[in-house]
């Protein structure tokens, strides 16, 4: 530790996206801040019955919370949690809807990767991961829908935005039949690799819709549609992450049969 390093208290509000057990009574708590990015911090004695914010401290949570360490990055890389209150406790509307809790756990997972650096304020994509667990949490859309949003978003702060109505290649403008992930999305016959897919015209316009937010056309793709958009987005996320996220594979897509 630093020379005449003192650890401060500092306020921020956060997104709960994983927890770990930590000794007999403990967790280590990973959050997505407003203000301060992606931080790890030990919660101390939360595991126990008589804990005063345990169930505060449950993955999918916004919360307000009050932190121990260094904002700056100085000294140890974990946190300390010392007060914490609920803003909205989204996992209590999750737990028994298994569709919406896995599609909840791959964005707070996508959210994790999207930030490699600790303490590098990002917040946008805080605004981005509270907005996709309010709206899972609030039922107005399919969960696949929210999830496949989401990450069609967050590829575009990243980076890594799929293009759709132009070639990913040359840019000739309009809507293509093939879509090639390596190439970066829909592309023209002149630039269009061996293997390229060739999706459903609706799906492309599928993924247009989720990435502006036209709920109105999103909500009325049928369930065929639905299936080829997100097997288009998990495809394009993994190839740009270089890994496969755990969770994305296990996200229950029962409810577009309904």
């Amino acid at each position: 530790m630093p020379a005449g390093y003192r650890r401060q208290l500092y306020r921020d509000d956060a997104v709960v996206l994983r927890v770990q057990k930590l000794g007999e009574s403990d967790r280590i708590v990973t959050l997505l801040t407003r203000r301060h990015g992606r931080l790890r911090a030990v919660a101390r004695g939360v595991r126990r019955i008589n804990s005063r914010f345990g169930a505060r401290l449950e993955p999918f949570g916004h919360i307000d919370l009050q932190l121990a360490g260094s904002p700056e990055g100085l000294g140890s890389s974990l946190h300390s949690v010392s007060q914490v209150e609920a803003v909205q406790l989204f996992g209590k509307n999750l737990l028994g809807d298994y569709p919406r809790y896995t599609a909840a756990s791959a964005i707070c997972e996508t959210a994790e990767r999207l930030t490699p650096v600790e303490r590098e304020p990002s917040l946008r994509l805080f605004q981005l991961t509270l907005g996709a667990l309010k709206a899972l949490a609030a039922g107005e859309h399919a969960g696949s829908l929210v999830l496949d949003a989401y990450l069609l978003r967050a590829m575009a702060f990243a980076g890594w935005a799929p293009a759709l109505t132009e070639c990913a290649v040359c840019g000739d403008q309009g809507q293509h039949a093939a879509f090639a992930v390596p190439a970066g999305g829909a592309v023209c016959p002149d630039c269009r690799p061996p293997g390229a897919a060739h999706p459903n015209p609706a799906t492309l316009g599928l993924m247009a819709a989720l990435t502006s937010g036209d709920w109105t056309t999103a909500d009325a793709a049928d369930a065929p549609i639905r299936r080829e958009c997100s097997g288009l987005v998990a495809a394009h996320l993994q190839w740009h992450m270089e890994r496969a996220l755990r969770s994305l594979p296990l996200v229950d897509r029962r409810e577009l049969n309904t």
